[in-house]
């Protein structure tokens, strides 16, 4: 390979890397369940209805940044979303690891699913 290409691929790695991430392969964060023991199961229950709505939301929000990004750099070279902090890795991330802890916590408190 020609030096003169290195520079050039690193450059398309650098910018597919800073490429939104697919909201599938977002990991939730990890939140401990012991926040959540003193809540009831009702209100864990309520708690992870909220979450499960958010994260509806936010899904829709990262593939959309996804696809603004793939478009972008097809268009111009340049990951247009996640340069305008349109991606929501972070919050969905939030979101998992919180729904995540409430379940562990509704297990350990023995929870009746409804």
């Amino acid at each position: 390979m020609k030096l003169s290409k290195i520079p050039a691929l690193l450059g398309i790695a650098v910018i597919l890397g800073a490429c939104a991430a697919n909201p599938d392969a977002i990991a939730p964060a990890n939140i401990s369940p012991s926040l959540y023991m003193q809540q009831s199961c009702q209100q864990l229950a309520n708690e992870n209805a909220n979450l499960t709505s958010e994260l509806i939301t936010l899904v829709a929000q990262q593939q959309k940044a996804v696809d603004g990004d793939a478009m972008g750099v097809f268009l111009l070279g340049l990951p247009v979303s996640s340069m305008s902090g349109n991606e929501k890795e972070t919050e969905i991330a939030l979101a998992r690891g919180k729904q995540q802890a409430i379940t562990l916590a509704m297990q350990q408190k023995s929870c009746r699913v409804q």
